[in-house]
């Protein structure tokens, strides 16, 4: 069965030997296709026998976030068609075209995390209002953030979307008072009311409604989503509990029908939030903890930073990322709620400048192949 496709997201041991074949085929075929890939781990003293004799996923070389908002890389022909995802942070942006091995993934996940219904929902997404562009007749939401929303929002078919950052002639504008305007109607219905977006858009919207003393009890059903981000918008750390008291106490939801999800355009495996709150490593992706200083491998519950692996794009070469967060492994037996893989825990971000991104080997390349396939 294809890995993506397996139907426990979670059965890693079951899993390994079909996620190491598939890591080291990805790995095979970005050094192929990938003419800047192949060049800079050739830097780094990598070749094709070497890769066949790789034996483990720490071992496979890593490339920053920071590095993939700078570089074009990519392992499919330049002619091919593909859609689009972006992701923009400080006015650096990523993209890669979208990879249909996900679906899997998802409609898999969603089961598990009891995400999936068949009954029509409201839903409040505390993030970006997608921009429509004419392409052919169709829409294109480029944005990454508004990807995940959406596709989250596809779980249950979607009655209506309200977006709280609104497109206004090509301009992103916040709009709180009408997210509350739509719950109070909302709150009449029989309809449930599925909320997503970024915990601090959460805490200010929770917060808002709280200081003008509004209380809603949502239809049964309804639920919170936490997931994304936009640094214009931030606010420091809300912690969880604040946010989940929060929402039982001004809209009716209580905390089991608050969950968190996680994902990156550069490493877009879904991870939900277990009962516990935790996000356990799923079938698709393995994350790797590493030393600040050494970037070597960690043990489970040390801090570090956070290096995420997995075999699912092809568009570039993406198996193995280093992000600019840092954070904790923690054995699964830790968690209590029955899913046994291990668990991520995010600490914070560190500066892009303090993450490797073979600068120095790079520098010594010729930046015009740098930017070919």
């Amino acid at each position: 069965m294809s890995l993506f496709g397996y139907r426990n997201p979670y059965d890693t041991e079951k899993t390994e030997k079909n996620f190491w074949d598939n890591m080291k085929k990805n790995f095979i075929y970005h050094y192929v296709w990938c003419k800047a890939y192949r060049l800079m781990i050739s830097a780094q003293g990598w070749d094709a026998e070497r890769i066949i004799k790789v034996s483990s996923v720490k071992d496979i070389p890593f490339m920053s976030t920071a590095y993939l908002k700078h570089h074009k890389m990519r392992s499919v022909p330049l002619d091919k068609p593909a859609r689009k995802k972006v992701s923009e942070t400080g006015g650096q942006k990523s993209a890669f075209d979208f990879e249909w091995n996900g679906l899997g993934m998802s409609l898999s996940m969603g089961k598990v995390h009891k995400l999936r219904s068949l009954r029509p929902c409201h839903y409040i997404i505390l993030g970006y209002e997608p921009k429509i562009e004419s392409q052919k007749g169709k829409k294109n939401r480029k944005k990454a953030v508004a990807e995940a929303a959406y596709g989250f929002s596809c779980f249950a078919p979607a009655k209506s979307r309200t977006y709280a950052l609104k497109n206004v002639n090509g301009e992103y504008k916040l709009d709180l008072d009408d997210i509350k305007d739509k719950l109070t109607y909302f709150m009449r219905g029989r309809t449930p009311v599925r909320i997503i977006g970024a915990p601090f858009l959460a805490y200010l919207l929770l917060d808002m409604m709280k200081e003008k003393n509004v209380r809603y009890i949502l239809p049964k059903n309804s639920m919170i989503a936490f997931g994304g981000g936009r640094k214009e918008y931030y606010t420091p750390s809300v912690d969880k509990k604040t946010l989940y008291r929060l929402a039982e106490e001004v809209l009716g939801i209580s905390e089991d029908r608050c969950m968190e999800f996680f994902k990156a355009v550069e490493h877009p495996v879904l991870y939900c939030s277990c009962p516990k709150h935790h996000f356990h490593v799923p079938v698709y992706s393995r994350v790797i903890i590493r030393d600040v200083d050494t970037f070597e491998p960690v043990e489970n519950g040390t801090p570090g930073l956070v290096n995420l692996v997995t075999p699912m794009v092809n568009s570039a070469p993406m198996l193995s990322i280093m992000t600019d967060d840092l954070g904790i492994l923690h054995d699964g037996a830790e968690c209590g709620c029955g899913i046994e893989t291990p668990y991520l825990e995010i600490l914070g971000r560190v500066g892009a400048e303090d993450i490797p991104t073979y600068a120095e080997e790079v520098e010594k390349l010729d930046r015009n192949m740098l930017g070919e396939v």
